[in-house]
């Protein structure tokens, strides 16, 4: 079956998945960039976003070992979670077949634009680590929003990496564990996702697998730079994705 492969899209979609993994290992929105490549292909956009969940599941679960061996996730903390995004994203990949994604669209310019500017005004945000046990109302907030994030990423996905970072930067995690715990949650929520869009039979298993590879190794070379900088460097790199993701849905917004 890879023989009938143009050799041009093996290697776009090795290229443009491996960018996107050393990206959305540290921060999220790797999307922007393996989200278009897919659509180059030829594949529909509902296909797009199915082979994009499989190519980024994989690179997700790569980034997410990386982190967790070199101390970077809180997992003691936080593996209850895991779940709760598990079930939100399958349902939220459930309902974007029945509904236009797009609805959320205005909603998630805002959250974005939130994001950045409060990032933008606490200079020193996440330069160290603040975390303490939450309140049972504290933590019930917490497990609202992430289950709130687990559905968006199923249902429409961009800016998902970005949404959990600063979720666990509100209750004080520094920049390089917020990063590393974000991505557990973000491999929890593009496995709920996959299964759903597995079941709903809209992958390109050969497009996705091909991706899928380049993500492995974008991962571990993501991962692995982003720990040996440091949070200043995923702050800065946070910042500039952010824009990124901001401008490029606003333009497809409004045009």
């Amino acid at each position: 079956m890879l023989i009938d492969i143009d050799l041009s899209i093996v290697l776009l979609l090795f290229l443009f998945g491996f960018l996107a993994a050393f990206i959305d290992s540290v921060v999220g929105g790797g999307g922007l960039i393996s989200l278009p490549a897919l659509m180059f292909t030829g594949l529909s956009p509902s296909a797009a976003v199915a082979t994009n969940k499989l190519a980024g599941t994989m690179g997700s679960l790569t980034s997410t070992i990386t982190f967790y061996r070199s101390g970077k996730i809180e997992l003691k903390s936080i593996m209850g979670l895991f779940p709760i995004v598990f079930i939100a994203a399958s349902i939220g990949a459930w309902i974007v077949h029945l509904m236009d994604p797009s609805v959320l669209k205005p909603l998630m310019l805002l959250m974005l634009a939130g994001v950045l500017v409060y990032t933008l005004i606490k200079k020193d945000w996440g330069s160290i680590s603040t975390y303490k046990k939450l309140s049972t109302l504290k933590y019930i907030g917490f497990f609202l929003l992430i289950f709130a994030i687990g559905f968006y990423d199923g249902f429409l996905g961009p800016g998902t990496g970005s949404f959990l970072i600063f979720a666990f930067l509100m209750i004080g995690f520094d920049f390089l564990k917020a990063a590393g715990n974000a991505k557990f949650l973000n491999f929890g929520s593009n496995i709920g996702a996959l299964l759903m869009f597995m079941f709903l039979g809209q992958i390109n298993y050969v497009y996705g697998f091909i991706m899928g590879v380049a993500q492995v190794l974008g991962a571990i070379c993501g991962s692995k730079y982003a720990i040996k900088r440091g949070s200043s460097y995923v702050r800065v790199l946070f910042i500039v994705v952010t824009i990124l993701l901001l401008a490029k849905n606003a333009y497809d917004y409004f045009s």
